[in-house]
């Protein structure tokens, strides 16, 4: 994994909290990179000492899972290369995926009626963090592609 970052400055503060930075990497769109990012996501928080619950940890490894899977599923044939980002600020947890495919997803509601059990992934990425506290979104990138991210909040007593 590729670190691009350091500690920023935040005003007011004497000196940023030392596990804040941005980090990128990229992943094969293929089904293994879900694991591989999953674990590459949970260590760098683990390293960088973020003051996160073990549920909220938990939250985090899932929407990247989500992300990262639907990024593989519906944008692989458009993408190299899917994108991940991890940003840790004095407050946040931001993950972002980012992928060559047009398409601006949409959050699915749960159709009681469908028997298959896919297309709940964004539902449930929209769900995690807005239980937590955070947000999420999609973005598009220059390039015709687009960013959806989720935001969680950092554990406020550490």
């Amino acid at each position: 994994m590729e670190s691009r970052s350091g500690a920023a400055a935040f005003p007011g503060a004497a000196e940023a909290p030392t596990h804040t930075g941005v980090w990128r990497f990229t992943v094969a769109p293929v089904d293994v990179s879900v694991p591989e990012v999953r674990h590459a996501v949970r260590d760098l928080i683990a390293r960088r000492g973020a003051p996160l619950s073990r549920d909220a940890v938990d939250g985090a490894l899932l929407i990247v899972s989500e992300l990262v899977t639907n990024a593989v599923r519906h944008a692989a044939l458009l993408t190299p290369r899917i994108g991940v980002e991890v940003t840790l600020d004095a407050h946040w947890l931001r993950l972002s995926v980012e992928d060559g495919h047009p398409y601006r997803p949409k959050a699915l509601h749960a159709d009681p009626d469908s028997q298959g059990t896919g297309g709940r992934g964004l539902l449930l990425v929209q769900a995690t963090a807005l239980d937590a506290g955070g947000d999420c979104g999609v973005d598009a990138t220059a390039t015709g592609g687009k960013v959806v991210w989720a935001a969680l909040p950092l554990d406020r007593a550490s």
